[in-house]
């Protein structure tokens, strides 16, 4: 198996929903779990676990719990209508592929639930006088920046399953329904899960993938900038 360019892999690693049943070997989960962890955490903390489940009864309850979240999200994606850089067609096409995933995520070889303990905070009056006052703030901040250390590490798996000739795709839908999930996974109180991901071999074809132009969501030096392609002014 040759390896890929990283921008190749980049540009092509588009979201397989459709996988063979076929088992994945050990090693290459290995190894998409070894690139996993090679991505940045906040603080060195790695505080990750990388839940592998191939266990057949517990992937059908994986995937019971993830259609009935799905239900949600399908009303969802209904009520918020199509986004307008997409057609009529490629709408459609979107929606029916995570349709096919909403019924199939069960026949999946593998699931692998990426998840992060909560963030530790120090007591309120461990702090200098000066910060005990803006302790709430700070457990704002640690909110918004929760994923952080996570999603890098999502991001590497969907590359290095790319790599290897694997099929993934990240989904959120189960957090609707997150307690179910770790109550059938064990997982700890102060553990959160921040995605689903389905891997396999792929029925499907990589890239390309179709983005917006960078003109149209990249901002020069304000929110107002208007991009331009080239260098940066000096």
């Amino acid at each position: 198996m040759s390896e890929l360019g990283v921008f190749e892999a980049i540009y092509t690693a588009r979201a397989l929903r459709k996988l063979k049943p076929d088992p994945v070997p050990e090693d290459l989960i290995e190894r998409v779990l070894d690139a996993a962890i090679r991505a940045p955490s906040a603080g060195n903390a790695q505080n990750w676990i990388f839940i592998v489940v191939r266990d057949p009864a517990t992937r059908a309850g994986l995937g019971d719990i993830y259609r009935r979240a799905s239900d949600i999200a399908s009303a969802m994606y209904a009520a918020r209508g199509r986004p307008p850089h997409m057609t009529e067609e490629q709408f459609q096409r979107m929606m029916g592929s995570g349709a096919y995933l909403w019924d199939h995520m069960r026949d999946a070889p593998v699931i692998l639930i990426p998840c992060q303990s909560a963030p530790r905070l120090p007591r309120r009056e461990d702090l200098p006088p000066q910060f005990q006052a803006g302790f709430e703030e700070e457990q704002r901040y640690m909110q918004q920046i929760r994923g952080a250390s996570i999603y890098p590490a999502v991001q590497n798996i969907i590359l290095a399953c790319r790599a290897l000739g694997l099929g993934t795709t990240i989904t959120t839908n189960h957090i609707r329904l997150e307690r179910e999930l770790k109550d059938l996974l064990g997982i700890p109180e102060d553990v959160h899960t921040f995605a689903m991901m389905p891997i396999g071999y792929p029925l499907g074809r990589y890239g390309p993938l179709a983005r917006k132009p960078v003109a149209e969501v990249a901002r020069r030096d304000r929110w107002d900038g208007a991009w331009a392609a080239g260098p940066s002014p000096r």
